[in-house]
Protein backbone atom coordinates (compact mmCIF):
# COMPACT_ATOMS: atom_id res chain seq x y z
CA UNK A 1 0.00 0.00 0.00
CA UNK A 2 2.63 2.65 1.16
CA UNK A 3 4.53 1.73 -2.47
CA UNK A 4 1.57 2.36 -4.54
CA UNK A 5 1.09 6.07 -2.60
CA UNK A 6 4.68 6.82 -3.09
CA UNK A 7 4.89 5.48 -6.16
CA UNK A 8 1.94 8.20 -6.86
CA UNK A 9 2.93 10.65 -5.49
CA UNK A 10 6.00 10.46 -7.27
CA UNK A 11 4.05 9.98 -10.64
CA UNK A 12 1.54 13.44 -9.64
CA UNK A 13 5.32 14.92 -8.83
CA UNK A 14 6.77 14.54 -12.21
CA UNK A 15 3.66 15.11 -14.27
CA UNK A 16 3.35 18.60 -12.13
CA UNK A 17 6.84 19.44 -12.68
CA UNK A 18 6.52 19.03 -16.84
CA UNK A 19 3.55 20.99 -16.75
CA UNK A 20 5.29 23.76 -14.97
CA UNK A 21 8.27 23.17 -17.33
CA UNK A 22 6.46 23.78 -20.01
CA UNK A 23 4.91 26.27 -18.88
CA UNK A 24 7.71 28.43 -18.18
CA UNK A 25 9.10 27.88 -21.79
CA UNK A 26 6.29 29.64 -23.10
CA UNK A 27 6.29 32.09 -20.40
CA UNK A 28 9.70 33.38 -21.32
CA UNK A 29 12.94 35.37 -19.20
CA UNK A 30 9.96 36.35 -16.98
CA UNK A 31 8.80 33.05 -16.06
CA UNK A 32 9.57 32.39 -12.26
CA UNK A 33 8.82 35.33 -10.63
CA UNK A 34 5.08 34.95 -11.94
CA UNK A 35 4.83 31.51 -11.88
CA UNK A 36 5.41 31.40 -7.56
CA UNK A 37 7.10 28.35 -6.56
CA UNK A 38 8.77 25.40 -9.23
CA UNK A 39 12.27 26.13 -10.93
CA UNK A 40 12.91 26.13 -14.35
CA UNK A 41 15.44 23.90 -15.87
CA UNK A 42 16.62 23.28 -19.34
CA UNK A 43 17.51 20.17 -21.09
CA UNK A 44 21.17 20.40 -22.32
CA UNK A 45 23.61 23.04 -21.77
CA UNK A 46 22.78 26.78 -20.73
CA UNK A 47 25.32 29.46 -21.77
CA UNK A 48 25.29 32.85 -19.97
CA UNK A 49 26.89 35.94 -21.43
CA UNK A 50 27.08 39.20 -22.01
CA UNK A 51 28.44 39.61 -18.02
CA UNK A 52 30.83 40.93 -15.59
CA UNK A 53 32.31 38.03 -13.87
CA UNK A 54 32.78 37.60 -9.92
CA UNK A 55 33.98 33.71 -9.74
CA UNK A 56 34.18 33.91 -5.97
CA UNK A 57 38.27 32.87 -5.79
CA UNK A 58 39.72 35.90 -7.62
CA UNK A 59 39.57 39.37 -6.02
CA UNK A 60 38.24 41.10 -9.36
CA UNK A 61 35.89 41.12 -11.85
CA UNK A 62 36.18 39.67 -15.21
CA UNK A 63 34.68 41.12 -18.61
CA UNK A 64 35.14 38.56 -22.00
CA UNK A 65 34.12 35.39 -20.67
CA UNK A 66 30.84 33.33 -20.56
CA UNK A 67 29.57 30.63 -17.83
CA UNK A 68 28.49 26.98 -19.53
CA UNK A 69 26.40 25.15 -17.48
CA UNK A 70 25.60 21.19 -17.58
CA UNK A 71 23.89 18.97 -15.29
CA UNK A 72 23.97 21.35 -12.83
CA UNK A 73 27.03 22.05 -12.61
CA UNK A 74 29.81 24.96 -14.18
CA UNK A 75 30.92 22.97 -17.26
CA UNK A 76 33.48 25.82 -18.53
CA UNK A 77 34.45 29.51 -18.34
CA UNK A 78 34.87 29.52 -22.22
CA UNK A 79 35.95 33.18 -23.46
CA UNK A 80 32.77 35.40 -25.02
CA UNK A 81 33.93 35.01 -28.56
CA UNK A 82 33.74 31.30 -28.26
CA UNK A 83 30.95 29.52 -30.58
CA UNK A 84 29.02 26.70 -28.29
CA UNK A 85 27.04 24.99 -30.58
CA UNK A 86 23.37 23.75 -29.48
CA UNK A 87 23.26 26.21 -26.25
CA UNK A 88 20.53 28.00 -25.02
CA UNK A 89 21.69 31.55 -24.13
CA UNK A 90 20.73 33.49 -21.24
CA UNK A 91 21.62 36.82 -21.85
CA UNK A 92 22.87 38.50 -18.65
CA UNK A 93 22.59 42.25 -20.05
CA UNK A 94 25.82 43.12 -19.11
CA UNK A 95 25.13 42.57 -15.10
CA UNK A 96 27.57 41.10 -12.54
CA UNK A 97 27.28 37.38 -12.35
CA UNK A 98 28.42 35.81 -9.29
CA UNK A 99 28.52 32.40 -7.08
CA UNK A 100 25.72 31.88 -4.55
CA UNK A 101 25.86 33.59 -1.68
CA UNK A 102 26.64 31.52 1.57
CA UNK A 103 25.26 31.82 5.69
CA UNK A 104 28.13 30.45 7.76
CA UNK A 105 26.12 30.16 10.85
CA UNK A 106 22.15 30.18 10.19
CA UNK A 107 19.90 28.51 12.06
CA UNK A 108 16.76 27.50 9.61
CA UNK A 109 14.29 25.89 12.24
CA UNK A 110 14.95 28.89 14.53
CA UNK A 111 15.22 31.63 12.58
CA UNK A 112 11.67 32.48 11.65
CA UNK A 113 9.91 32.34 14.78
CA UNK A 114 10.26 33.61 18.42
CA UNK A 115 11.95 31.89 21.40
CA UNK A 116 8.35 31.81 23.45
CA UNK A 117 7.52 29.87 20.21
CA UNK A 118 10.53 27.33 19.76
CA UNK A 119 9.53 26.49 23.65
CA UNK A 120 5.98 26.05 23.51
CA UNK A 121 5.13 25.33 19.65
CA UNK A 122 4.12 21.97 18.19
CA UNK A 123 7.17 20.92 16.24
CA UNK A 124 5.29 19.88 13.37
CA UNK A 125 4.19 23.78 13.09
CA UNK A 126 7.97 24.91 13.35
CA UNK A 127 8.88 22.62 10.56
CA UNK A 128 6.17 24.41 8.79
CA UNK A 129 7.44 28.09 9.67
CA UNK A 130 10.77 26.89 8.71
CA UNK A 131 9.72 25.25 5.47
CA UNK A 132 8.38 29.07 4.38
CA UNK A 133 11.44 30.70 5.34
CA UNK A 134 13.83 28.80 3.56
CA UNK A 135 12.40 29.70 0.07
CA UNK A 136 12.47 33.10 1.57
CA UNK A 137 16.38 32.44 2.27
CA UNK A 138 16.90 30.90 -1.47
CA UNK A 139 15.08 34.13 -2.86
CA UNK A 140 17.58 36.22 -0.90
CA UNK A 141 20.14 34.83 -2.91
CA UNK A 142 21.56 32.21 -0.53
CA UNK A 143 22.08 29.15 -2.20
CA UNK A 144 23.79 27.17 0.83
CA UNK A 145 23.95 27.67 4.28
CA UNK A 146 25.79 26.19 7.28
CA UNK A 147 23.08 25.28 9.71
CA UNK A 148 24.40 26.04 13.15
CA UNK A 149 22.12 23.92 15.68
CA UNK A 150 18.33 22.71 14.98
CA UNK A 151 16.19 19.56 13.71
CA UNK A 152 16.98 20.64 10.62
CA UNK A 153 17.44 17.37 9.10
CA UNK A 154 14.11 16.64 7.53
CA UNK A 155 13.89 20.03 5.78
CA UNK A 156 17.22 19.59 4.46
CA UNK A 157 15.73 16.34 2.81
CA UNK A 158 12.55 17.93 1.51
CA UNK A 159 14.36 20.58 -0.22
CA UNK A 160 17.41 18.17 -1.67
CA UNK A 161 14.20 15.67 -2.85
CA UNK A 162 12.73 19.06 -4.78
CA UNK A 163 9.42 19.08 -1.96
CA UNK A 164 10.02 22.57 -0.90
CA UNK A 165 12.90 25.19 -2.48
CA UNK A 166 15.51 26.71 -0.09
CA UNK A 167 19.30 26.17 0.05
CA UNK A 168 21.59 23.66 0.67
CA UNK A 169 21.63 22.79 4.43
CA UNK A 170 24.84 21.36 6.18
CA UNK A 171 23.40 20.39 8.93
CA UNK A 172 24.69 20.12 12.92
CA UNK A 173 21.64 18.81 14.86
CA UNK A 174 21.00 19.12 17.93
CA UNK A 175 23.57 22.00 20.00
CA UNK A 176 25.48 20.02 22.57
CA UNK A 177 25.34 21.65 25.77
CA UNK A 178 26.43 20.68 29.60
CA UNK A 179 23.84 21.23 31.99
CA UNK A 180 23.84 24.96 32.56
CA UNK A 181 25.32 25.74 29.20
CA UNK A 182 24.14 27.76 26.81
CA UNK A 183 22.19 25.05 24.77
CA UNK A 184 19.94 24.31 28.12
CA UNK A 185 16.98 25.54 27.41
CA UNK A 186 15.01 23.87 30.81
CA UNK A 187 12.95 26.72 32.77
CA UNK A 188 13.92 26.60 36.62
CA UNK A 189 11.16 23.98 37.54
CA UNK A 190 12.46 21.57 35.50
CA UNK A 191 15.96 21.42 37.85
CA UNK A 192 17.18 18.99 39.17
CA UNK A 193 16.65 16.36 37.09
CA UNK A 194 16.31 12.76 37.35
CA UNK A 195 18.70 10.31 35.34
CA UNK A 196 15.16 8.74 34.45
CA UNK A 197 13.37 11.86 33.83
CA UNK A 198 11.62 12.71 30.61
CA UNK A 199 14.00 15.38 27.99
CA UNK A 200 13.16 18.56 28.01
CA UNK A 201 10.87 20.15 25.07
CA UNK A 202 14.14 21.52 23.07
CA UNK A 203 15.59 18.11 23.35
CA UNK A 204 12.64 16.37 22.19
CA UNK A 205 12.51 19.09 19.43
CA UNK A 206 15.95 17.92 18.39
CA UNK A 207 17.54 21.87 19.15
CA UNK A 208 19.88 21.04 21.46
CA UNK A 209 20.51 18.06 23.91
CA UNK A 210 22.43 17.93 27.37
CA UNK A 211 25.39 16.12 28.04
CA UNK A 212 27.53 16.17 31.18
CA UNK A 213 31.32 14.01 31.07
CA UNK A 214 32.97 12.55 28.13
CA UNK A 215 31.44 9.65 27.55
CA UNK A 216 27.39 11.73 27.78
CA UNK A 217 28.94 14.00 24.35
CA UNK A 218 30.25 11.04 22.88
CA UNK A 219 27.20 9.45 22.63
CA UNK A 220 25.17 12.84 21.82
CA UNK A 221 27.90 13.78 19.31
CA UNK A 222 27.52 10.06 17.38
CA UNK A 223 23.81 10.44 17.77
CA UNK A 224 23.63 13.86 15.87
CA UNK A 225 26.66 11.95 12.99
CA UNK A 226 24.27 8.57 12.61
CA UNK A 227 21.22 11.27 12.07
CA UNK A 228 23.55 12.98 9.08
CA UNK A 229 25.19 15.67 10.58
CA UNK A 230 27.99 17.00 8.40
CA UNK A 231 29.81 18.55 11.38
CA UNK A 232 29.05 18.29 15.35
CA UNK A 233 28.16 21.83 17.32
CA UNK A 234 29.84 21.83 20.78
CA UNK A 235 28.41 24.59 23.15
CA UNK A 236 32.08 25.66 24.69
CA UNK A 237 30.97 29.33 26.74
CA UNK A 238 28.23 31.30 27.39
CA UNK A 239 26.06 33.34 25.86
CA UNK A 240 23.90 36.47 24.81
CA UNK A 241 20.66 35.43 23.95
CA UNK A 242 20.35 32.34 26.86
CA UNK A 243 18.82 33.59 30.48
CA UNK A 244 21.39 30.62 32.95
CA UNK A 245 24.70 31.28 31.53
CA UNK A 246 26.51 34.22 31.92
CA UNK A 247 28.53 35.37 29.01
CA UNK A 248 32.14 35.12 31.34
CA UNK A 249 31.84 31.29 31.52
CA UNK A 250 33.64 28.33 30.79
CA UNK A 251 31.25 25.34 29.33
CA UNK A 252 32.71 21.89 29.27
CA UNK A 253 36.10 20.45 30.43
CA UNK A 254 38.80 20.12 27.83
CA UNK A 255 38.60 16.53 27.86
CA UNK A 256 34.11 16.65 27.30
CA UNK A 257 35.19 19.08 24.17
CA UNK A 258 37.99 16.23 22.86
CA UNK A 259 35.56 13.78 23.31
CA UNK A 260 33.14 15.63 20.73
CA UNK A 261 35.82 16.66 18.55
CA UNK A 262 37.57 12.79 18.83
CA UNK A 263 33.71 11.51 17.64
CA UNK A 264 33.45 13.84 14.64
CA UNK A 265 37.08 13.09 13.51
CA UNK A 266 36.51 9.50 13.59
CA UNK A 267 33.32 10.02 11.07
CA UNK A 268 36.30 12.27 9.06
CA UNK A 269 34.60 15.32 10.01
CA UNK A 270 35.29 18.53 12.43
CA UNK A 271 33.61 20.14 15.07
CA UNK A 272 32.68 23.61 16.16
CA UNK A 273 32.12 25.65 19.04
CA UNK A 274 29.87 28.58 20.48
CA UNK A 275 32.23 30.19 22.35
CA UNK A 276 33.06 34.11 22.94
CA UNK A 277 35.78 34.72 25.58
CA UNK A 278 39.25 34.13 25.35
CA UNK A 279 39.94 31.35 28.14
CA UNK A 280 37.12 29.16 26.16
CA UNK A 281 38.37 29.98 23.01
CA UNK A 282 41.55 28.19 23.99
CA UNK A 283 40.44 25.70 25.31
CA UNK A 284 38.18 24.83 22.61
CA UNK A 285 41.57 24.98 20.21
CA UNK A 286 43.52 22.79 22.51
CA UNK A 287 40.50 20.60 22.14
CA UNK A 288 40.55 20.36 18.51
CA UNK A 289 38.08 22.29 17.24
CA UNK A 290 38.29 23.58 14.02
CA UNK A 291 35.57 26.27 13.68
CA UNK A 292 35.29 28.93 16.56
CA UNK A 293 31.84 30.63 16.31
CA UNK A 294 31.38 33.67 17.39
CA UNK A 295 34.59 34.95 19.32
CA UNK A 296 34.14 38.34 19.41
CA UNK A 297 35.58 39.14 23.07
CA UNK A 298 39.00 37.39 21.88
CA UNK A 299 41.94 38.73 22.45
CA UNK A 300 45.38 38.43 20.77
CA UNK A 301 46.79 35.51 21.92
CA UNK A 302 43.82 33.78 21.22
CA UNK A 303 43.74 35.24 17.50
CA UNK A 304 47.66 34.30 17.09
CA UNK A 305 46.39 30.53 18.17
CA UNK A 306 43.83 30.48 16.04
CA UNK A 307 45.88 31.42 13.16
CA UNK A 308 48.82 29.75 14.14
CA UNK A 309 46.42 26.22 14.37
CA UNK A 310 45.14 27.31 11.29
CA UNK A 311 41.30 26.92 13.00
CA UNK A 312 38.28 29.18 11.27
CA UNK A 313 36.48 32.32 12.67
CA UNK A 314 33.43 32.64 12.00
CA UNK A 315 32.61 35.87 12.78
CA UNK A 316 29.45 37.60 12.91
CA UNK A 317 28.27 41.69 12.82
CA UNK A 318 26.88 42.11 16.32
CA UNK A 319 26.77 45.76 16.23
CA UNK A 320 23.81 46.23 18.53
CA UNK A 321 22.31 48.19 15.75
CA UNK A 322 18.93 47.53 13.20
CA UNK A 323 19.72 44.00 12.30
CA UNK A 324 20.50 42.69 16.06
CA UNK A 325 18.78 39.37 17.45
CA UNK A 326 16.11 40.58 19.75
CA UNK A 327 16.91 40.69 23.33
CA UNK A 328 14.61 41.31 26.19
CA UNK A 329 16.36 42.36 29.84
CA UNK A 330 18.72 44.44 30.76
CA UNK A 331 21.10 41.35 31.55
CA UNK A 332 20.63 40.25 28.00
CA UNK A 333 21.22 44.27 26.30
CA UNK A 334 24.40 44.41 28.48
CA UNK A 335 25.67 41.11 27.28
CA UNK A 336 24.62 42.38 23.67
CA UNK A 337 26.35 45.88 24.01
CA UNK A 338 29.87 44.33 25.15
CA UNK A 339 29.44 41.86 22.48
CA UNK A 340 29.10 44.68 19.90
CA UNK A 341 32.18 46.51 21.30
CA UNK A 342 34.28 43.47 21.00
CA UNK A 343 33.21 42.52 17.21
CA UNK A 344 34.95 45.84 16.19
CA UNK A 345 38.08 44.78 17.45
CA UNK A 346 37.69 40.91 16.46
CA UNK A 347 37.63 41.82 12.99
CA UNK A 348 40.43 44.02 12.97
CA UNK A 349 42.00 41.28 15.18
CA UNK A 350 41.18 38.80 12.20
CA UNK A 351 42.70 40.88 9.60
CA UNK A 352 45.96 41.14 11.46
CA UNK A 353 46.72 37.83 12.35
CA UNK A 354 45.65 36.49 8.90
CA UNK A 355 43.00 34.36 10.62
CA UNK A 356 40.91 31.96 8.12
CA UNK A 357 38.10 34.49 8.75
CA UNK A 358 34.05 33.34 7.87
CA UNK A 359 30.74 35.40 7.79
CA UNK A 360 27.63 34.39 9.18
CA UNK A 361 24.59 36.03 10.62
CA UNK A 362 23.48 33.92 13.40
CA UNK A 363 19.55 35.55 13.04
CA UNK A 364 18.14 33.64 15.33
CA UNK A 365 14.45 33.98 17.54
CA UNK A 366 14.47 37.27 15.25
CA UNK A 367 11.89 36.88 12.32
CA UNK A 368 11.73 40.76 11.80
CA UNK A 369 15.53 40.50 10.61
CA UNK A 370 15.12 38.41 8.02
CA UNK A 371 14.82 40.41 4.76
CA UNK A 372 18.21 41.72 6.26
CA UNK A 373 19.96 39.22 5.93
CA UNK A 374 21.77 40.36 2.47
CA UNK A 375 22.56 43.73 4.46
CA UNK A 376 24.40 42.05 7.05
CA UNK A 377 26.88 41.27 4.84
CA UNK A 378 26.86 45.02 2.91
CA UNK A 379 27.48 46.70 6.42
CA UNK A 380 31.32 45.34 6.80
CA UNK A 381 32.48 47.13 4.12
CA UNK A 382 33.30 49.47 7.06
CA UNK A 383 35.64 46.41 7.47
CA UNK A 384 36.45 44.84 4.26
CA UNK A 385 37.25 45.94 0.47
CA UNK A 386 33.82 44.81 -0.80
CA UNK A 387 35.54 42.36 -2.97
CA UNK A 388 37.20 40.55 -0.31
CA UNK A 389 33.98 40.87 1.72
CA UNK A 390 32.08 39.12 -1.13
CA UNK A 391 34.88 36.39 -1.85
CA UNK A 392 34.22 35.78 1.97
CA UNK A 393 30.81 34.92 1.83
CA UNK A 394 30.97 32.78 -1.19
CA UNK A 395 34.48 31.17 -2.17
CA UNK A 396 36.20 31.17 1.31
CA UNK A 397 32.48 30.55 3.30
CA UNK A 398 32.76 27.52 0.85
CA UNK A 399 35.78 26.42 1.88
CA UNK A 400 34.44 26.21 5.30
CA UNK A 401 31.64 24.18 4.00
CA UNK A 402 34.25 21.68 2.96
CA UNK A 403 35.92 20.95 5.98
CA UNK A 404 33.13 18.22 6.36
CA UNK A 405 35.47 16.09 3.68
CA UNK A 406 33.57 12.87 3.09
CA UNK A 407 30.61 14.17 5.46
CA UNK A 408 29.72 16.38 2.95
CA UNK A 409 25.48 16.12 1.79
CA UNK A 410 26.75 17.10 -1.48
CA UNK A 411 29.53 15.92 -3.68
CA UNK A 412 30.74 19.23 -5.45
CA UNK A 413 32.01 22.97 -4.64
CA UNK A 414 29.87 25.72 -3.30
CA UNK A 415 30.64 29.16 -3.41
CA UNK A 416 32.56 29.51 -6.60
CA UNK A 417 31.98 29.93 -10.39
CA UNK A 418 34.60 27.06 -11.17
CA UNK A 419 34.38 23.87 -13.78
CA UNK A 420 32.38 21.10 -11.74
CA UNK A 421 31.21 23.45 -9.15
CA UNK A 422 27.47 23.12 -8.47
CA UNK A 423 26.02 25.63 -10.70
CA UNK A 424 24.54 28.23 -7.88
CA UNK A 425 24.77 31.61 -9.63
CA UNK A 426 22.88 35.20 -9.00
CA UNK A 427 22.72 37.71 -12.02
CA UNK A 428 22.40 41.27 -10.09
CA UNK A 429 22.21 44.88 -10.74
CA UNK A 430 25.36 46.18 -8.96
CA UNK A 431 28.95 46.89 -8.79
CA UNK A 432 30.66 45.22 -6.20
CA UNK A 433 34.37 47.08 -6.54
CA UNK A 434 32.14 50.10 -5.25
CA UNK A 435 30.20 48.15 -2.41
CA UNK A 436 27.42 45.29 -1.72
CA UNK A 437 24.55 47.53 -0.91
CA UNK A 438 22.46 45.66 -3.99
CA UNK A 439 22.44 43.17 -1.57
CA UNK A 440 20.00 44.52 1.07
CA UNK A 441 17.34 44.19 -1.61
CA UNK A 442 17.18 41.38 -3.37
CA UNK A 443 13.97 41.69 -4.57
CA UNK A 444 14.92 44.49 -6.45
CA UNK A 445 18.73 44.20 -7.39
CA UNK A 446 18.46 40.29 -8.06
CA UNK A 447 17.44 39.67 -11.35
CA UNK A 448 18.21 35.86 -11.83
CA UNK A 449 18.88 33.21 -9.00
CA UNK A 450 20.28 29.50 -10.07
CA UNK A 451 20.82 26.41 -7.74
CA UNK A 452 22.24 23.96 -8.70
CA UNK A 453 21.61 24.80 -12.69
CA UNK A 454 17.75 25.24 -12.01
CA UNK A 455 16.42 29.15 -12.63
CA UNK A 456 14.37 29.98 -9.62
CA UNK A 457 14.19 33.80 -10.79
CA UNK A 458 14.27 35.46 -13.53
CA UNK A 459 13.52 38.94 -13.82
CA UNK A 460 15.91 39.84 -16.50
CA UNK A 461 13.05 41.87 -18.77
Amino acid sequence: MQRRVAADLSRRALLMGAAAAATASLLGPGAASAMGPGPRRTEGTLRLTNLRLFDGVEGRLRDGVTILVEGGRIAALPAAAENVAGAVEIDCGGRLAMPGLIDAHWHAMLCGITEAVAMTADVAYLHLVAAREAERTLMRGFTSVRDAGGPSFALKRAIDEGIVHGPRIYPCGAMISQTSGHGDFRMRHEIPRDDAAPLSHAERAGMSVIADGADAVLRRAREQLMLGASQIKLMAGGGVTSVYDPLDTMQFTEEELHAGVQAAADWNTYAMAHVYTPPGIKRAIRAGVRSIEHGQLADEEAARMMAGEGVWWSLQPFLADDDANVKSGADAQAKQQEVARGTVRAYELAQRFQVQTAWGTDILFSPRNLPGQGRQLAKLTRFYDPLDLLAMATGRNGALLGLSGPRSPYAGRVGVIAPGAFADILVADGDPAAGLDFLADPDANLRLIMKDGAIYKDTRG
